[in-house]
């Protein structure tokens, strides 16, 4: 009988710790790393993507990073199709593999499959950039709220990509982009695991800002100045990049530039959980807590199950951390009882009697709110 194999995915919004993570569990399950951060791809970005370097990498084989120059193209299908190539191979001699990265899209299309579109012509996105160019994103942005209300509350609208392919799409189709989202996720031969990081917000902020300032004094002025000449790339029109050419026409300061990365990257964090929060299927870990994820994807794999699937079945699964314990028992019907470790105004409530699913939300809302609880279970007497 030949053997399950597993792709544990680890995310997170930025800086929230993946890197670090990511190689622990590579180390511990003696495997390799692919990047789902889809900047990361290209050899001239390295400090604004805070890739990791060998020193970092620790000798763990990885995957999509600096596989490409900056000037290639490389799209979220491409890299469906190129990443199932390379977790064909290593499963060939590994029943373990680790996904890292901060974007959900890659990540799904990895694990899940891609959506099918329409074929869209080149005319279409050239007409589409060229507005962007000349009347800026508010004007895109409010023709996919008019055009496609649904999508346009779950997409990033900062993100001139993705909502010029939504509008693209919906002119060729004459169809919604989000009537093209609805389909069957394709079948895999592995098992995803979804682990994200998390840490309270201010937490979280405080380490970009670090990091942030650490990238400027590593050398990011001079990395972005060397690629001035591509600045209208997709890869380029980002947090950490795009700042900058501001300050090299003259219209800001380098402490203005500087600022404004800080406060991009915190916006884009918080864009960031708002995607992974839709999704029930993550389990929610400290960036500490490697020893605690090791432990959960051991049981996981060795029982043979997904955490959603004990979700709906409302099996046993305990999942610790210091700052919160969830038992999921047999029982359909359990009492949850809360401690607050450290006052909020209005923090939620969650001592009624609760179904597990029920459970997860309110856990989910427990994150929402960056409120750490201590909760214990017990089975209804």
């Amino acid at each position: 009988m030949q053997q399950k194999k597993y792709l544990i995915v680890i995310a997170g919004p930025t800086a929230s710790g993946k890197t670090a993570m990511g190689i622990e569990l590579a180390k511990h399950f003696n495997t390799s790393i692919l990047s789902a951060d889809s900047r990361q791809f290209y050899k001239e970005l390295k400090i604004g993507t805070a890739k990791p370097d060998i020193s970092e990498m620790q000798g763990i084989p990885h995957y999509f990073i600096d596989s490409l120059n900056i000037s290639t193209p490389f799209s979220v299908g491409d890299f469906e199709r190129e990443g199932l190539k390379v977790l064909e191979k290593l499963f060939e001699s590994k029943n373990v593999v680790l996904l890292l990265g901060g974007s959900g899209l890659f990540i799904n299309a990895l694990c899940e499959g891609l959506n099918k579109f329409p074929e869209v012509h080149s005319s279409i996105l050239a007409k589409l950039e060229e507005e962007r160019k000349n009347e800026g994103m508010v004007l895109l942005q409010e023709k996919l709220k008019k055009l496609d209300p649904d999508y346009a509350k779950k997409v990033d609208l900062q993100n001139p990509q993705r909502v010029i392919r939504a509008l693209s799409v919906i002119e060729a189709s004459g169809e919604t982009f989000s009537s093209f989202l609805n389909k069957e996720k394709e079948e895999r031969n592995f098992t995803p695991i979804f682990i994200q990081l998390y840490h309270p917000r201010e937490v979280l902020y405080q380490r970009i800002n670090k990091r942030v300032d650490s990238m400027v004094e590593n050398g990011l002025e001079e990395e972005v100045k060397n690629l001035l000449s591509f600045r209208d790339l997709n890869a380029l029109r980002s947090v950490g990049y795009q700042e900058w050419f501001d300050y090299f026409d003259g219209k800001i300061s380098k402490e203005e530039a500087i600022e404004l990365i800080k406060r991009n990257s915190r916006r884009y964090a918080k864009r960031q959980m708002t995607w992974f929060r839709k999704e029930s299927k993550w389990m929610h870990f400290k960036n500490d807590k490697s020893k605690e994820v090791i432990q959960t994807v051991e049981f996981l794999m060795e029982n043979e199950i997904s955490f959603t699937s004990l979700l709906k079945k409302n099996e046993a699964l305990h999942v610790k951390d210091q700052n919160y314990e969830v038992k999921l028992l047999k029982n359909n019907e359990m009492i949850a009882a809360a401690e607050v470790l450290f006052s909020r105004k209005n923090p939620p409530q969650i001592s009624q009697t609760i179904t597990s699913n029920q459970l997860f939300n309110e856990l989910e809302l427990i994150l929402q709110y960056e409120i750490d609880y201590y909760l214990e279970l017990k089975t209804q007497q």
